[in-house]
């Protein structure tokens, strides 16, 4: 690492790598594999279970998830249906399988009622070891009320995070969330009386109008119910959402808010766990954050994929409303999910580069000795272009034992990720996005 980079600047911000590879990555598999075939000598004791639900009140400005705005009623009863039929294929595929956590995601899982909420749980139920480990679920102000807590409570609920954004009614309607304060303060409420062992709180900077000022009264506002956990988002315009025309360029801007923010929560007793992710000493994770060295992930819904050692599989993705709505009809009324139908096949330098993209960005960092035991050497051996320049721009710390990013590599995490993605990857996102 060199005292003063010598390489030219880069923007901190050019993507949420939140998985990789990304689904736009994915193609149709032809022919169809089985799913028995695809986890055929997999590790099966002790697996991640994910329930999609595609389902919000309304879609953010700032949002390019696969969900919808409203449905029938008769859409979400025929969803669930369609959730059981593939737990049914699921379950028959993974004869034996064990499952250690579950998280259920959207969309928006409160979108259901309560009584639908029942049902999402008895279709998780039929999963081994569901309700004996953790379960986490995203909701939102408007649907966190108190009867679908208490249906999530009762069911074992570990974790409850909730999409606050910002506590200045101006920013969220800036940020296309017309919610008021008094709502979002009312649904804390209710989280707290009905009692979870973590409660999350998400917030968004670089909105719009925001200032440090009005940044560092969000922080406040959400550290009065002092969260386990607080999830700290940069705002992305992305295409295809809300705020698509609005794009501008406010790196600086987010730069700044980002570090009063980090600084501010460490000052406040937070340990930082990533870029975006900061817990109370001694809080957990309840066992609701996946790990990408063990792969092992069931998703079910047609928002979720599943991960195995070999392959990545989903359902086809989109954002725009009416594809996504498409997919969604077309979920519903199938009859047979014996089989994997659009995936990604990870080759060895594939499972390298996810190994290393989803430790390296995590403030622990990589602990080398499981990489060189799993892939028989060192990372930088398999990556030398890639972590000589982290190290120029000073973003690594290495050491013997570990390779975990300096507090500035941390800020430049958006600009890691994608810098790690292999040429294939990239290649394949680019032509997704040019269809």
């Amino acid at each position: 690492m060199t005292a003063a980079s010598t390489v030219p600047d880069v923007s901190p911000y050019q993507g949420y790598v939140y998985a990789y590879p990304h689904k736009t990555a994915y193609r149709p598999l032809d022919p169809a594999p089985a799913l028995r075939d695809v986890w055929a000598g997999e590790p099966l004791d002790a697996l991640f279970l994910y329930l999609h639900v595609p389902f919000c009140e309304m879609r953010c400005g700032f949002c390019n998830l696969f969900t919808r705005t409203g449905a029938p009623e008769e859409l979400t009863g025929a969803y669930l249906d369609a959730l059981d039929r593939q737990a049914t294929a699921v379950l028959d595929a993974l004869d034996g399988a064990s499952f250690a956590t579950a998280a259920f995601g959207g969309g928006t899982p409160t979108y259901l009622t309560a009584p639908e909420l029942e049902r999402l749980c008895d279709i998780a139920g039929r999963f081994p070891g569901f309700g004996s480990g953790s379960l986490g679920v995203e909701t939102s102000p408007a649907t966190a009320t108190t009867d679908r807590l208490t249906v999530l409570a009762e069911r074992g609920t570990t974790r409850i995070s909730i999409g606050v954004q910002s506590f200045i009614d101006e920013e969220a309607r800036a940020a296309v969330r017309p919610q008021k304060r008094a709502e979002v303060e009312a649904a804390l409420d209710r989280i707290r009386a009905v009692g979870f062992p973590t409660l999350n709180i998400d917030l968004i900077y670089g909105i719009d109008g925001q200032t440090p000022a009005t940044w560092m009264h969000s922080l406040d506002a959400a550290l009065t119910w002092r969260p386990e956990e607080l999830y700290l988002y940069p705002l992305y315009v992305r295409p295809l959402t809300g705020l698509g025309r609005r794009a501008h360029d406010w790196d600086d801007q987010r730069l700044t808010l980002y570090r009063l923010g980090r600084d501010h929560l460490l000052a406040e007793g937070y340990e930082q766990v990533s870029m975006r992710m900061f817990r109370l000493p001694g809080a957990s994770a309840n066992g609701t954050e996946y790990c990408c060295q063990t792969d092992g992930m069931v998703g079910l819904g047609c928002g979720a994929r599943s991960y195995t050692t070999r392959m990545h599989y989903s359902f086809e993705y989109a954002v725009g409303a009416s594809q996504v709505r498409g997919i969604i009809d077309d979920y519903v009324r199938e009859p047979d999910f014996s089989t994997a139908r659009v995936g990604f096949t990870m080759t060895e330098d594939e499972r390298r580069r996810r190994h290393l993209v989803q430790s390296l960005l995590q403030a622990d960092g990589l602990d080398l000795a499981p990489y060189r035991a799993r892939f028989g050497g060192d990372p930088s051996a398999h990556f030398p272009d890639e972590l000589r320049t982290f190290g120029e721009r000073g973003w690594l710390d290495p050491s013997p034992d570990n390779l975990r990013l300096t507090p500035e590599g941390l800020a430049h995490s958006d600009a890691i990720g994608p810098a790690l993605f292999s040429g294939s990857v990239q290649s394949l996102m680019d032509s997704y996005e040019a269809r």
